[in-house]
């Protein structure tokens, strides 16, 4: 038995511990975690007592009773409660061992470009404290690069724009480092309020995140439709006016509307990126374009809006959702190889 307990404790992972979803890449075995980053937990003799986690957590956000409270720990990519996140972290990783507690693996871990050396330290402390034995953070846009395929060993220029849950990350890279950064607290979770804010100020309905976030989806757009109309759908809230539940059609432009500032935000991220790109690379990304990752990539025409206000060729990554965590799953597999695009300051 103990060989096999010892081989089992040696699984090594990758984490992409995002503001939405955490997912988990475990070496030789692929993604085998993707769940909402919600912990569910209440309060007992001043400690935090943990209820749920993951997908059964993010089923209580906003049914919660009075005792118990559903937070996502990490909020703009960063760690917005350290007790709590380090109980998730530690969480998923029994979760991928099969909960086994004797389980001490080398992790692999995402940070945003523009994370502080105290947001960092933090994401480092609390792999740690959840049962790494080693820890090494890598730079998102870094990760998602190597995810999407980039050649970023080529001494030429790729162009990354990874839109996650909390932040927009924008990075030039070549030869295995980083050229130019930068790290916009806008992405998914700024969508969703935006789209609630411009909801609740039209038309008097309060959606709860949830919702938004569905309708985000279903007819969400980086664009005005054509007939400045286009796909609506239902959608149910509280009426602000006398409190009770109430439905109401929303069209696709009223979407493209509230979506209008937080899409202007990634464009401007972008363009500064590119007035910041030195010649010689700028010319290679006029050649071989901007690849899009992250789940905010799917927001619909917002790669037609890019090429519209950039000039230059924008693809989206084949699976963008996972190619944060694919990309550190590359470097957990072999980390001799990938030691320098690990960050030097973890």
């Amino acid at each position: 038995m103990l060989p096999n307990l010892f081989g089992f404790m040696s699984a090594d992972i990758a984490i992409d511990l995002g503001t939405a979803n955490t997912l988990v890449y475990a070496k030789g075995r692929g993604v085998v975690l993707n769940e909402p980053s919600v912990v569910a937990y209440s309060q007992k003799n001043g400690r935090k007592e943990i209820h749920a986690v993951g997908i059964d957590a993010a089923m209580m956000l906003g049914r919660t009773p009075e005792n118990i409270e559903a937070i996502r720990p990490m909020k703009d990519g960063v760690i917005a409660d350290f007790e709590v996140a380090e109980e998730m972290i530690k969480w998923f990783i029994q979760k991928v061992h099969n909960r086994r507690r004797m389980v001490s693996p080398q992790v692999v871990i995402c940070v945003p470009s523009g994370a502080t050396a105290v947001e960092k330290r933090a994401i480092y402390q609390s792999a740690k404290a959840a049962g790494g034995r080693k820890v090494y953070l890598i730079s998102e846009p870094m990760a998602a690069a190597l995810g999407a395929g980039l050649p970023i060993h080529e001494p030429s220029g790729s162009m990354v724009v990874d839109i996650g849950g909390g932040t927009t990350e924008v990075a030039v890279l070549s030869l295995d480092g980083i050229v130019y950064s930068r790290s916009v607290r806008v992405g998914g979770d700024k969508m969703d309020d935006a789209i609630i804010q411009y909801i609740r100020r039209t038309t008097n309905l309060l959606l709860g995140e949830r919702s938004a976030e569905k309708v985000k989806k279903e007819i969400g757009s980086a664009t005005m439709p054509a007939d400045n109309e286009g796909m609506t759908v239902n959608i149910k809230g509280r009426d602000l006016m006398n409190g009770v539940p109430r439905e109401i059609r929303v069209t696709e432009a009223m979407i493209a509307e509230s979506l209008a500032e937080p899409v202007e935000q990634i464009v401007e991220a972008v363009k500064n990126a590119l007035e910041a790109t030195p010649p010689e690379l700028a010319a290679d990304i006029v050649d071989k374009g901007i690849m899009l990752t992250g789940g905010g990539a799917l927001l619909r025409n917002l790669d037609i809006e890019l090429r519209n206000r950039t000039g230059l060729p924008v693809s989206i990554a084949e699976d963008p959702l996972f190619c944060v965590v694919a990309g550190s799953g590359v470097v957990v597999e072999n980390l001799k190889k990938w030691k320098d695009v690990l960050d030097a300051n973890a």
